[in-house]
């Protein structure tokens, strides 16, 4: 049985992760959050300890350590900009560290960890979870067969409605979460790279603080994409009984089915990482320096090949 601490808990993905350890048999035996509303941990794993500041966090485990009880991951969910030091402090207390998206907000930063992960041993795992969906699986293959000859056309749509409180949060700071593109984005763009292969041309045309859509041109694709927190984007009105997510992806006119199976892709990641076939801090890269571009990058308008979404937009103004 492998011990993990957590960094985290009271995050909206926490759970996804609590529920993996415990369905890989495991056992959580530290959690941490500035807040307290931690009742979650009832529902999982109610003897782990548990930390509001991370002082107290970091001497718990230290002590561990040193009676030879050291952890063997530590799982991150903590705010973005908060990834980068909590996978440094797991690689220096002896754990592997399994990090959420986005492993760091800035790519170099990613090097850097590359370098602490050579000095201790110790392993970086990334949650990447759409690689494992069967349905991406199949489009990769698909792709792979066609031996890089054909160029497919793919239209992304992410639009996951958040209220008011999204603004005022730190995932409203660009500076914390790396903006919308990273924030919601970055599985999608790490899927599409992972699919069609490297970036030869990255064109922004609207980028807001609740929307973003631009044009990607990789090896094997041309991708028109549109993510939005913006519940007045949605398809169809929000209401009680209705997503208020939605995800779509069409490549050469065809609609892909991949909004189901989700909730069961952390459990997949830890099993893959814990037999060793985890993805590391390497192939997160190419993402990390998509959303980086796309947020450094000066939107162009309408102009070229854009998102269908954008006619919508412009036809409201």
């Amino acid at each position: 049985m492998k011990t993990f601490a957590l960094t985290g808990v009271c995050g909206y993905i926490a759970p996804r992760h609590l529920r993996a350890i415990q369905d890989t048999g495991h056992v959580l035996v530290a959690a941490l959050d500035r807040s307290d509303s931690a009742g979650i941990l009832d529902s999982y794993f109610p003897e782990a300890r548990f930390f509001t500041e991370f002082e107290r966090f970091d001497r718990h485990l230290e002590k561990l350590r040193r009676k030879g009880q050291r952890v063997d991951y530590v799982s991150i969910c903590s705010p973005n900009y908060l990834h980068d030091a909590h996978v440094r402090f797991a690689l220096r207390i002896g754990a592997d560290a399994i990090c959420e998206k986005p492993l760091v907000i800035n790519p170099w930063n990613a090097a850097a960890l590359g370098e602490i992960e050579k000095e201790t041993g110790r392993r970086i795992h990334t949650i990447m979870q759409l690689r494992l969906h069967p349905a991406i699986c199949a489009l990769k293959q698909q792709a792979d067969r066609s031996g890089g000859e054909k160029i497919y056309d793919v239209d992304l749509t992410y639009i996951t409605s958040r209220g008011r409180w999204y603004g005022v949060s730190w995932k409203g700071d660009e500076s914390k979460s790396g903006g919308i593109a990273t924030n919601i984005g970055i599985h999608f763009f790490d899927m599409l790279s992972w699919i069609f292969g490297a970036v030869r041309h990255n064109t922004v045309h609207l980028y807001e603080p609740d929307k973003a859509a631009g044009y990607l041109e990789l090896e094997r694709a041309r991708v028109r994409w549109f993510l939005s927190v913006d519940r007045n984007d949605l398809p169809s009105p929000a209401e009680p009984d209705r997503p208020m997510t939605y995800r779509s992806i069409v490549v050469d006119g065809q609609e892909v089915e991949f909004s189901g199976g989700f909730t069961d892709l952390h459990t997949e990641s830890y099993k893959k990482i814990l037999a060793g076939e985890g993805f590391g801090w390497q192939e997160v890269m190419p993402s990390l320096e998509i959303v980086y571009a796309i947020r450094h990058a000066a939107p162009t308008g309408c102009q070229g090949d854009y998102h269908p979404m954008l006619i919508q937009l412009k036809s409201n103004d």
